[in-house]
């Protein structure tokens, strides 16, 4: 064998060795790296902050709520929850921003009834729901079906008498197009065969003033945002959308005990996060949900409106409430007409 062959055939063995040794290399750093994910997921939260999401505007209700459970959830976890409003587009531009976020647990929403009504109310929306893991329901109210204290009905069975004698003549209030007061006071209509005007206005407080002035005739609203003035004796409660009696509104009938079975129009929060969390992440989340939830100040402060805190039981319990939701109002969008876009 020549110098030269042979010193052509050493470099092709140390080459073929260098290229032995590179993937051996790779390998060794793919399965180093697919460890450092697990133990990173296993590890959450880490050193970074959490991400809030509320769709809606600064000092609303569910921009309310999202701060309580950003503080508790910074306590438990030990970092920070950090509140981002996006709002715009009846909470679907946050909505759509989280989901496409990526699946991590440090971009979350606090999503709310929208996410069930709107699947029906628009044609097209800027994501899928599928596109949303479910992590858990934190609170939900009633909506409650009020008049100024001089309207002639004094009780929900003279309001139905009056309403059915002259259809048409009597209007309603909402706080807008597709809101939880709007869908409810539609799914009524149709349970109990009533005629009536709808009259929306951009926000409650606009709708609250004209039921209060004898513009419009009754209003069907959030518990919480009417509470006030049902105390003040500015507006007379009628009944109450909630299954079972509000601990604020105890002598308020629900319509479910006041000839309309098993109606339900409830709105509810929840925390949701992009689709595709990983399972142990997920689990962290729930059960921190579950311990903030139950924090004395969350409790107080919720309960002084009367919104009611379920107990979490299972980690499918919002998907399924969600699911069935999106059913409930899908029909009554269908029947009503009732549409955004």
């Amino acid at each position: 064998m020549s110098a030269v062959h042979s010193k052509r055939h050493f470099l092709s063995s140390t080459k073929r060795r260098q290229i032995l040794l590179a993937a051996s290399v790779s390998v060794l750093c793919a399965g180093l790296f697919g460890q450092g994910q697990v133990h990173a997921a296993s590890d959450f939260p880490a050193d970074k902050p959490i991400n809030l999401v509320v769709p809606f505007p600064a000092g609303g209700g569910t921009d309310f709520i999202g701060r309580l459970l950003a503080s508790e959830l910074g306590k438990i976890l030990q970092t920070t929850v950090v509140v981002e409003n996006k709002g715009g587009a009846n909470s679907n531009i946050g909505t759509a921003y989280v989901a496409q976020a990526k699946p991590d647990g440090y971009t979350l929403l606090l999503s709310g009834v929208g996410i069930a009504t709107n699947q029906s109310l628009y044609s097209k929306l800027p994501y899928r729901l599928d596109q949303l893991d479910q992590v858990a329901i934190l609170a939900y109210g009633a909506d409650v079906l009020v008049t100024a204290p001089d309207f002639p009905a004094k009780t929900f069975a003279e309001f139905l008498e009056m309403v059915r004698k002259e259809p048409g003549k009597y209007s309603y209030a909402s706080s807008g197009n597709g809101t939880s007061g709007h869908l409810g006071m539609e799914m009524l209509k149709m349970r109990a065969n009533l005629d009536m005007m709808h009259v929306p206005y951009n926000g409650g407080s606009a709708a609250i003033n004209d039921v209060l002035a004898g513009r419009v005739d009754t209003l069907f609203l959030n518990q919480d945002t009417v509470l006030p003035h049902v105390r003040a004796g500015k507006l007379r409660a009628l009944a109450i959308g909630s299954t079972e009696r509000n601990p604020v509104y105890p002598d308020t009938p629900t319509l479910a005990e006041s000839g309309l079975p098993e109606f339900s129009s409830e709105y509810w929060f929840g925390l949701s996060a992009p689709a595709g969390l990983p399972d142990d992440v997920f689990q962290k989340l729930f059960e921190a949900t579950r311990t903030a939830m139950q924090s004395p100040e969350i409790k107080e402060k919720l309960g002084a409106v009367g919104l009611v805190i379920p107990t979490l039981t299972d980690r499918d319990q919002y998907t399924k409430l969600v699911n069935s939701e999106v059913e409930k109002w899908g029909e009554v969008v269908r029947a009503s007409g009732a549409r955004i876009d």
